[in-house]
């Protein structure tokens, strides 16, 4: 038997050439349209109009007239890392003929030092239940129907040191109905 030379297996003339990497266009231009569509979404939603300001007075709500308020209570509670939480309970009453779905509030906090009142604009919160301790929910959740009414409480955090600890005037500046 007489052994045949085997072929070397180093790459020779005649064989195949291995591929170049090429640069990854598809990947670029996918990314490329990506970053655009997410600037296109972020400039649309930045279009749009922003709210009063939320330390500035707004004019009281044409339907304020339809909402009872009664049972004002205030207390405060302190908690652990030092910061006070301010709250103002009470019930809400609907006078008016159409189901109320929201409620801004906007208190003045007085001072006795004769500087303008701290402002501050919140969302009313209907109390859901109180026990093992109060539980808040939008007035969305559990619409006011005309004649009917609700416990609600306000929360506020960063009040200013020259407040008066007084009770503050609240106006209803947005209230929707349905």
């Amino acid at each position: 038997m007489s052994a045949t030379p085997t072929p070397p297996t180093q790459p020779g003339m005649f064989s195949e050439p291995t591929p170049e990497k090429s640069f990854p266009t598809t990947a670029v231009a996918i990314a490329a349209v990506a970053v655009a569509i997410l600037v296109a979404v972020l400039v649309l939603m930045s279009r749009r109009p922003a709210g009063p300001p939320p330390n500035v007075p707004q004019a009281v709500s044409a339907y304020a007239d339809s909402l009872g308020v009664t049972n004002v209570q205030m207390s405060q509670s302190t908690s652990l890392s030092g910061g006070t939480s301010t709250y103002i309970d009470g019930h809400i009453t609907n006078k008016g003929n159409k189901t109320i779905t929201g409620v801004t509030v906007q208190v003045f906090f007085a001072n006795d030092v004769g500087n303008p009142p701290q402002i501050m604009t919140v969302p009313l919160m209907l109390i859901r239940t109180r026990e093992p301790y109060v539980d808040t929910e939008a007035v969305s959740a559990a619409p006011i129907p005309p004649g009917g009414g609700a416990d609600f409480r306000l929360i506020f955090e960063n009040i200013g040191d020259n407040w008066n600890q007084q009770l503050p005037v609240m106006h209803a500046v947005q209230v929707a109905t349905k």
